[in-house]
């Protein structure tokens, strides 16, 4: 299956290690996403989403989700559903 662009890191904070994806297409928790700007590559699920503090379980194009990484990503990243 190829893999679609849903966004791009537009912020992270490391001391939380979260970070603000501005989503192109909607993202919903449980699916698997790569996070890829150079050779940097990060595979993770999404385990949760939060907007303005508050969980949600799927966000729509448009909007700016907090999602916590497993790894430190860099900001223009570009987030892909694979």
């Amino acid at each position: 299956m190829a893999r679609k662009l849903v966004g791009k890191i537009t912020h992270y904070f490391p001391n939380v290690g979260v970070a603000v994806i501005a989503l192109e297409k909607g993202l919903k928790v449980g699916e698997l996403i790569e996070i890829e700007k150079g050779s940097d590559l990060v595979k993770q699920e999404v385990e949760s989403m939060q907007v303005e503090h508050k969980p949600l379980d799927k966000a729509k194009k448009g909007m700016e989700v907090g999602l916590k990484v497993e790894q430190p990503v860099k900001t223009g990243a570009l987030v892909y559903v694979v």
